[in-house]
């Protein structure tokens, strides 16, 4: 369900002779691309202060869920799997009239958020974003949400330079446990018969588009999924590039990397600054199937991990080729 995103050059902010003028030390009111600038320039938000303000948030920020519980589950949910939800833990409790709030995958035509008729919060994932921060898109989102009139969706805006993140808004001692799920029913509560039919008819795309999706459970952020011509296991992991790159390289020249007969460590993914490596899998080989020998890979890449051994001839032609397999998501 997600999509590559394209990754914005950072420039440096610029402001309009327009703004030097209205005074561009003030701190301006985000306003519509179109409306008057609230500076008094004369000239639109987008071609005054909104320029600068939109220059501001352009810089990538490479972790955008470091700090947050479950940062390995976060990028997967956010790049890999196609219907899941968790129940998120604000800082301070829930405010009154919002009796929960839940992260989504995707929401119905691509809704940044949710507010539902009884007051409760779903916020989506898989969204474009206007800058280069996804926590602080997503914290805006949910700040709008939690105030937002219930029985219908959260907008897209763009967001402030200054804004709050996901890391300032979620308690980061709480945990963070992904459903995942078959379908996207979880949009509609209750009897999916009483949706509108816009939201029947995007209920019924995502169902279609859908890739059958398992979370294991005997390691962290490993995601079994299931394609027609074989399955893959693709697995989050949480440590640096270079000493991840070595170890498996280390079990690969020895022979360790696989998952069993007919399993192969094919390549990995780069995302949001983590390193997702990719097993193929037989067709035959279910989710359930691959919790033990994901352990004892686990097991065996701890142990390579804290090996210090600078990398033999075989081994850093093992590396050369990973590193050949790689492709960057974002």
């Amino acid at each position: 369900m997600a999509k590559k995103r394209a990754q914005t050059k950072a420039t440096k902010p610029q402001v309009t002779n327009g703004a030097r003028a209205a005074g561009a030390d003030v701190n301006v009111p985000v306003v519509g691309a179109r409306e008057p600038c609230p500076c008094g320039s004369g000239r639109r938000y987008k071609a005054c202060h909104g320029r600068a303000a939109a220059h501001a948030v352009t810089e990538l920020v490479q972790r955008p869920f470091e700090g947050l519980p479950g940062e390995c589950d976060w990028v997967a949910l956010r790049e890999l799997v196609p219907a899941a939800t968790v129940p998120l833990t604000l800082k301070g409790g829930l405010p009154e009239g919002v009796p929960s709030v839940t992260l989504a995958t995707v929401l119905p035509m691509a809704w940044p958020a949710l507010r539902r008729d009884d007051g409760s919060v779903l916020l989506g994932l898989q969204n474009d974003t206007s800058s280069g921060d996804i926590s602080r898109d997503l914290a805006d989102t949910l700040q709008r949400a939690l105030t937002a009139k219930p029985g219908g969706p959260v907008t897209a805006q763009r967001v402030p330079a200054d804004g709050v993140r996901l890391q300032d808004l979620l308690d980061a001692d709480s945990a963070f446990e992904p459903a995942v799920h078959s379908g996207f029913e979880f949009w509609v509560p209750g009897n999916a018969e009483n949706a509108t039919p816009e939201v029947s008819a995007s209920l019924e795309r995502a169902n279609a588009a859908a890739i059958p999706t398992v979370r294991l459970s005997s390691v962290d952020a490993a995601y079994w999924c299931e394609t027609p011509e074989k399955n893959h296991l693709r697995w989050v992991m949480p440590h640096p590039e270079e000493q991840l790159l070595d170890g498996l390289a280390r079990l690969h020249a020895a022979g360790a990397s696989s998952l069993g007969e007919g399993t192969r460590l094919v390549g990995s993914f780069r995302a949001h600054g983590l390193m997702v490596p990719v097993w193929d899998l037989p067709s035959a080989m279910g989710a359930e199937d691959c919790e033990k020998p994901a352990a004892e890979l686990a097991e065996r890449l701890a142990k390579a991990l804290a090996t210090e051994a600078p990398l033999t001839p075989e081994e850093r032609r093992a590396r050369g080729g990973l590193t050949n397999r790689q492709v960057t998501l974002s």
